[in-house]
């Protein structure tokens, strides 16, 4: 069964885990109606919990991106998952701010590793050509898991009975994706028992730019890193970019809760369809990339081409939803949006490994990602204050950042192709 497609069962696992990571952090949105009025907090402490969570997010991906550096894929996600599914159960005792932003900030530094390790183990296992798909598969995880998050909470809401039982049911799930990840991520390719000759051989080989005809082998220091402008393209497009897809993550179920007065039940009816936009933009993203690389297009031509397709997706659907006129219309729009979020999104995150080897992705994946929690604590907080009346200037922010996302890739990546070091 796995002969000949074991890289495509490790990016499925890796998609399983992002999955039970978006479930794990959606619990809190959701669950907030009960748990505001049980211990009577307001919307600002619901603010200052997830501006703790995305703080610790924020520099738990460069942490992490060490740490998977460091120790590996293998157990770099073995450590990860296992922190923030017993950061998750924790949330069950929490009673009142101050402990449920200690539970956050375990949370958020733990789950903050999923993304620089998934850039890690796709730059191991994935062909050039292949590598947008394989991020598309591994971010439509990330849709996949907004999409059942809602219904699987919101049944284990009534059936458990309590908020708190809730969070620990939902915690469980990690431990369990341990068994099949111990099982069969042995390794990476070049050394695993159970991958073919044929497997390993089209992975090795194919991880050559087709236009150079060059290996990313380029593995710099922290300090070379950030000396390179290429490297601060695929920050600042990250810094741009990542507060869209956020402003739905932590904001949807308030927007719901507060623009229509929906509960626990009505909030997991609705909040699940912007996901389904997103699943599909994920594999629309990666498909129409690799197709483009197989068709003869320069790895320079295809990444920009997609991730501005993605970006003029999400300004014009963004502008359209300021005029949303019932929920169901708000959220299809945002179905849209998602959509061309993460047609970009998965090739912007295959630039570290397009730019350097495996030693430095997850470090540069790290930084990208840090700066793009930052930037979203940044959001959070101007979101109480811009939506006192409507959600409208949100989105208008919202389309000034897509604008700005494309514009940093262009400007600061004007080849995408393998580094050479400075004084080659």
């Amino acid at each position: 069964m796995l002969k000949g497609n074991l890289r495509y069962v490790i990016v499925v696992l890796v998609a399983v885990a992002t999955v039970i990571n978006y479930i794990d952090r959606g619990a809190l949105g959701f669950l907030w109606p009960e748990i505001s009025k049980e211990l009577e907090l307001t919307e600002l402490d619901y603010a200052i919990i997830l501006n703790v969570f995305t703080f610790a997010y924020a520099f738990g991906q460069s942490i992490f991106g060490k740490i998977f550096d460091w120790i590996g894929t293998r157990l770099g996600f073995v450590l990860s998952i296992v922190v923030w599914s017993a950061a998750t159960m924790l949330h069950a005792v929490a009673t009142g701010l101050t402990s449920f932003a200690i539970f956050r900030a375990l949370l958020g530094v733990s789950e903050a590793g999923n993304w620089p390790g998934a850039t890690k183990a796709n730059a191991e296992w994935f062909p050039i050509n292949e590598r947008a798909l394989a991020q598309g598969i591994f971010n439509s995880g990330a849709a996949i898991g907004g999409i059942v998050s809602a219904p699987i909470i919101g049944v284990l809401f009534v059936w458990l009975g309590s908020w708190q039982a809730t969070f620990v049911a939902i915690g469980a799930l990690g431990f369990l994706w341990l068994v099949p990840w111990l099982i069969i991520y042995k390794s990476g390719p070049d050394a695993h028992p159970w991958i073919s000759d044929e497997e390993r051989e089209y992975i090795l080989t194919g991880q050559r730019n087709v236009e150079t005809n060059e290996v990313a082998d380029y593995a710099p220091d922290t300090g070379e890193i950030l000396s390179r402008k290429e490297s601060w393209g695929v920050i600042m497009a990250s810094f741009f970019l990542d507060p869209i897809w956020w402003l739905f993550v932590g904001w949807l179920p308030i927007y719901l809760f507060k623009t229509y007065g929906f509960g626990v039940e009505e909030i997991a009816v609705y909040a699940w369809i912007p996901y389904v936009g997103a699943m599909f933009g994920a594999w629309f993203g990666g498909l129409l990339a690799g197709n483009r690389i197989k068709a003869g297009w320069t790895v320079n031509r295809t990444r920009k081409t997609v991730i501005a397709l993605g970006g003029v997706i999400m300004l014009l659907s963004l502008l359209a939803t300021t005029q949303a006129s019932t929920p169901l219309f708000a959220v299809m729009l945002m179905a849209v949006i998602l959509f061309g979020f993460q047609t970009a999104v998965g090739n912007i995150q295959t630039l570290p490994s397009d730019f350097y080897s495996g030693k430095s992705v997850g470090s540069l994946a790290g930084f990208a990602g840090t700066a793009a929690k930052l930037a979203v604590v940044g959001l959070n907080f101007l979101i109480p204050v811009i939506t006192v009346n409507s959600y409208t200037p949100a989105f208008v922010v919202g389309a000034g950042l897509a604008i700005m996302t494309v514009l940093s890739v262009f400007i600061l990546c004007p080849d995408i192709k393998p580094l050479k070091p400075k004084t080659a």
